[in-house]
């Protein structure tokens, strides 16, 4: 078993070359790294010693682990100045490893000086991917095999779409919005149609999707013809109206699904007009009962092709209830959720920090109370002869 998760994982790394991630040259000169570290590395050079540690990774919560992949590549390339990756002893867990509180998760050994530097960058990759990958599996896992579709980048920094969309991938999510989120596995952001393009006709949400559908026929048709139909507050109205358009200009099983993103202020017309569900229960934004009405009204006109895609504040709390009511959902959207905005209550994890220790040096114990080397047959050895000839294999093919 550990030579097949070995061999599966110098073969997975090598679709995540070192250029892939971009890395900046100032990584190495240590001007991302907590200061304190970079002194560490003068001030062991100041005294003339440059003792052979381990050094090792846990995070003290429950979850899946992504950004291994990443930190062997930051290895291979932002050493020290005169030191050699090969001569580094390296064990890791694989990207989309669940792990356990207090789990090693990453383990270094090899001269000191030579990635002392490395301790806040390979922390933080680590702290954010698995904090993204573990939401997304939580969202996944709740929605008991409908597919969930990464809609966060609007919600944080453009810089760190790319990986916090790979981080998502690795958590089990289906795909992500934007390019970037998608381009380190070769793939391309999907998607519906927004608000904006709806106003832009002037919130006619009918002439909207049969633009969309024209110019997807045309210029994407590999893309699945999506109508947003919460615009007007009318998700019942509006649906059936897109449907039967849709079918008038394109005939049946062109429209793949309507989404629905009512906002948590509001309640759909669909369920004001319906005198037996007040009081019931909180009826504003996205609903099991807009979710029947609007699944009902479909049906009932032969649209049973057409699904429903529902977004708007899906956090995996939200995703299960749907799931257990056995809502007829196609996909959830998800977005700042997966991010970590929200609360422990709804399933969403807010933090996810990694730590790293000093455990041995020159071969002996030697930590702060409480830590110490810790097994974890899990581990993977890197084998770096290994990984260059699969590498070179791969870049000569």
């Amino acid at each position: 078993m550990t030579s097949d998760r070995a061999r599966l994982f110098h073969e997975e790394l090598t679709r995540f070359p070192a250029f892939l991630f971009q890395f900046d040259p100032r990584i190495r000169d240590g001007w991302l790294s907590d200061r304190y570290f970079v002194r560490t590395a003068r001030t062991l050079s100041h005294a003339g010693r440059d003792p052979f540690v381990t050094l090792q990774f846990f995070a003290k919560r429950r979850g899946v682990v992504a950004g291994t992949f990443e930190c062997v590549r930051m290895l291979q390339t932002q050493l020290a100045t005169g030191y050699d990756y090969a001569d580094l002893e390296v064990d890791t867990l694989h990207d989309g490893d669940r792990i356990e509180p207090w789990e090693v998760s990453f383990r270094i050994r090899g001269k000191y000086r030579a990635f002392a530097h490395l301790e806040t960058t390979l922390d933080g990759v680590l702290a954010r991917r698995s904090l993204i990958a573990t939401n997304a599996a939580r969202s996944v896992d709740a929605a008991a095999g409908v597919p969930v579709i990464y809609f966060a980048p609007r919600h944080d920094d453009w810089r760190i779409q790319t990986p916090d969309g790979y981080a998502a991938r690795v958590g089990g999510g289906g795909d992500v919005s934007s390019d970037a989120g998608a381009s380190w596995w070769g793939g391309e952001g999907v998607g519906t149609m927004p608000h904006g393009l709806i106003a832009a006709f002037g919130g006619d949400v009918v002439r909207a999707t049969i633009a969309f559908a024209h110019y997807v026929r045309d210029e994407e048709p590999h893309v699945p013809i999506v109508s947003l139909v919460d615009y007007r507050n009318d998700c019942v109205g509006d649906s059936l109206a897109v449907a039967r358009a849709m079918r008038e200009e394109f005939g049946d099983g062109v429209l793949y699904g309507v989404r629905v993103d009512t906002s948590g202020k509001l309640v759909d017309r669909a369920l004001m007009d319906d005198p037996d569900l007040w009081g019931k229960e909180s009826l504003a934004g996205v609903n099991p009962h807009l979710v029947r009405k609007v699944r009902a009204a479909l049906d009932a006109e032969g649209f049973d092709y057409v699904g429903i895609m529902v977004s708007g504040g899906f956090t995996p709390r939200k995703i299960r209830r749907f799931a257990e009511l056995g809502l007829p959902i196609a996909a959830y959207g998800v977005g700042s959720s997966i991010l970590g905005h929200g609360c422990e209550e709804d399933g969403v994890v807010t933090d996810f920090d990694f730590t790293a220790d000093v455990v041995e040096v020159d071969g002996l114990p030697e930590a702060k109370v409480g830590r110490g080397v810790w097994e974890n047959p899990r581990l993977i050895r890197v084998d770096w002869d290994q990984l260059a000839q699969l590498d070179a294999e791969v870049q000569g093919a």
